[in-house]
């Protein structure tokens, strides 16, 4: 462990002695038994590392006043300056105390970090994006519109474990005043980031609660690095890996989880994804912390309790297998376990699992499977909803770790915003993933959904989402209002989440291969509308703002309006007319017929009624230009 000289490092930067020795600056020690020393944790700005910081008088006076103007460097004097208050002589700050260049010493490092979080005297948390001189007790997404209302610093990955780990942690703003600390807030911090306040007083550890509520800490958190998703989350579970940057979000996580496997017989590894919104056909072990979201309520259940709830009191030969999990088999992690068969066939067999955990209401979790060759891979409960009501019995098997290999295939939805945007609506932003361009891919092996928020540029409180989704090969395309009141400050993240919550647990509708959906955003003039069409391998969205024209009647009802083979099946806007295509104007059939030239768009902002349809009238329809006929 190397520390930094406090000292040492504030007279440098007053002058007062020419340091030129790294020595003099740091000072390696034994992490088994340190002196007292302070710790940073903060968000990384434009940081200086341990070669600058140890080179810095060695170098031209330029570049040295250029390091001297950095944010990170910044970070460090006032690091400094506070531990020097607090009558401390080393501070460790992981910017510049760890030779990033060296493998091994970056290894070392990021498996021992939890440790020496915890072995320090005092942690300073820094919350760069905090200028009052109190801590926000209240979402402010004016403010913190980055991190879901909340100091960016609560959304880091790596800041979990350090906001956990200090006996004592204190909060400064941006001008380093101190604004509180973990035992007096932590209320707030619960509210914040769903840990419970046990632990964040240090009367419980994280080892107290199941592995599955553990993930769901670090669900929201993101890392510059991929990988890092899963090494910030190595002291929470006290297990160690090396570093192999490059291996991917998915491989990292995945070794994670067989180490945590390696030391605790926990089921809950195996409860995430409860509402079936990832994969088709896949492995036992989640590919990413996110998997796990909605698992903060669930809890371990012993082993003798859960053989008498599950088993009765029928003879069980040996209880230690239900308590095992050998990850050491080629095929997967063979565990033993309490089964009810489903069905099978020539092909497969589909099992339901019951594991030794319970959710929020109490119920056991159960995970439906499908065998494929020699193991068990995890398929969504929405493919067998229905269940025999025979007996569980104990089997022996083997549960795939990962999906197996296969073609995987891509769904692209192309965006075009512009005339919401000509309209004064801007996206703000999208949930569950980050998505930036006009492009989003969905793959083939993933059921998901994207929600994307548009707000008012005007300062008005007016959102509405447009959501695009991807389930079982089918997309479809979803636009959703904002319902909170005017005087509701809530934000646009809180809003996406609502949206996707409510289309998760809504039925799933007919896919259509073209339409529109209209939602007219209340206490305003405007409808927000979404147009699509899904080819193949691609789905063409367009996001419209209009005015609203007198038919504020609340969300439009679609209806079939013909049975053509390729289908043109909503009315209003729609897509090129190809062919002969039906519409029903005033109650009467219509027939557009193809034509040569000029392409044709129907838009209609007439008369809506909810059981005849559109309401065209002749000077209408002698509005519509075309080259073609309309029968």
């Amino acid at each position: 462990m190397r520390l930094l000289d406090v000292q040492a490092v504030l007279d440098r930067e007053d002058g007062i002695r020419w340091v030129e020795s790294q020595t003099t600056i740091f000072e390696e020690v034994l992490d088994d038994s340190p002196p007292q020393y302070a710790i940073l944790s903060h968000c990384w700005e434009n940081e200086v590392d341990y070669y600058e910081m140890t080179g810095l008088m060695r170098m031209d006076e330029h570049y040295r006043n250029e390091i001297k103007q950095r944010a990170g460097y910044k970070k460090i004097i006032q690091s400094c300056k506070q531990a020097q208050l607090d009558k401390y002589r080393w501070i460790w700050i992981d910017t510049c105390c760890i030779d990033k260049h060296n493998n091994s010493e970056l290894t070392e490092a990021i498996n021992s970090m939890y440790r020496w979080y915890s072995k320090s005297q005092k942690c300073y948390a820094y919350l760069y994006d905090v200028e009052d001189s109190i801590f926000p007790h209240q979402q402010d997404f004016s403010r913190f519109d980055k991190a879901n209302g909340w100091p960016v610093w609560f959304s880091r990955g790596w800041t979990l474990q350090e906001l956990i780990a200090p006996k004592q942690l204190e909060f400064f703003n941006r001008d380093w005043d101190l604004i509180g600390n973990k035992e007096s807030l932590a209320e707030t911090l619960e509210k914040i980031t769903r840990i419970p306040i046990a632990v964040l007083r240090d009367k419980q550890t994280p080892r107290d609660f199941c592995v599955a509520q553990i993930m769901s800490w670090a669900a929201d958190r993101k890392t510059t690095k991929a990988e890092d998703r899963a090494y910030s989350l190595l002291g929470l579970f006290a297990v160690n890996m090396h570093m192999t940057y490059g291996e991917g979000k998915k491989n990292a996580f995945l070794r994670l989880q067989r180490q945590i496997m390696g030391r605790y017989s926990d089921h809950s590894i195996f409860a995430w994804n409860p509402k079936g919104q990832f994969g088709q056909l896949d492995g036992s072990l989640a590919s990413d912390p996110s998997y796990f979201r909605d698992c903060h309520g669930i809890e371990r259940v012993n082993t003798e309790e859960f053989v008498n709830e599950v088993l009765g009191h029928r003879p069980v030969p040996d209880l230690a297998p239900l308590a095992n999990l050998d990850d050491s088999s080629c095929l997967g992690v063979q565990i033993r376990l309490p089964v009810i068969a489903h069905q099978s066939d020539s092909e497969s067999v589909l099992i339901r699992v019951i594991f030794a955990c319970r959710d929020y209401y109490g119920n056991l979790i159960t995970v439906d499977f499908k065998s494929f060759q020699s193991s068990f891979y995890r398929i969504p409960v929405a493919i067998t909803r229905h269940v025999p009501h025979s007996p569980p019995e104990l089997r022996t098997l083997y549960l795939a770790r990962s999906a197996p290999y296969s073609d995987e295939d891509y769904h692209y939805f192309k965006l075009d915003d512009k005339c919401a945007s000509y309209h004064g609506f801007t996206r703000r932003g999208s949930f569950p993933r980050e998505f930036t361009g006009d492009t989003i891919t969905f793959s083939s092996h993933t059921n998901d959904l994207v929600v994307l928020v548009y707000a008012a540029r005007d300062g008005a409180k007016l959102r509405f989402a447009v959501v695009t989704g991807y389930y079982h090969g089918k997309a479809s395309v979803h636009v959703v209002r904002d319902e909170s009141s005017a005087d509701h400050d809530s934000s646009w993240t809180d809003f996406s989440k609502k949206a996707y919550e409510m289309l998760w647990a809504a039925p799933i509708e007919d896919c259509v291969d073209s339409g529109v959906k209209c939602a007219h955003l209340a206490r305003s003039i405007w409808d927000a509308r979404v147009l699509w069409y899904t080819g193949t391998v691609e789905t063409n969205v367009i996001v419209d703002v209009e005015q609203c024209p007198g038919c504020c009647i609340g969300p439009r009802e679609r209806m079939t309006a013909s049975n053509d083979p390729d289908g043109f099946v909503m009315p209003g806007l729609m897509k090129t007319v190809h062919n002969i295509r039906g519409l029903k104007l005033d109650g009467k059939c219509v027939r557009l017929c193809d034509c040569s030239g000029q392409r044709i768009r129907l838009a209609c902002t007439r008369t809506w009624h909810r059981h005849r349809g559109f309401s065209l009238s002749p000077c209408d329809l002698s509005r519509i230009r075309c080259s073609g006929s309309i029968a």
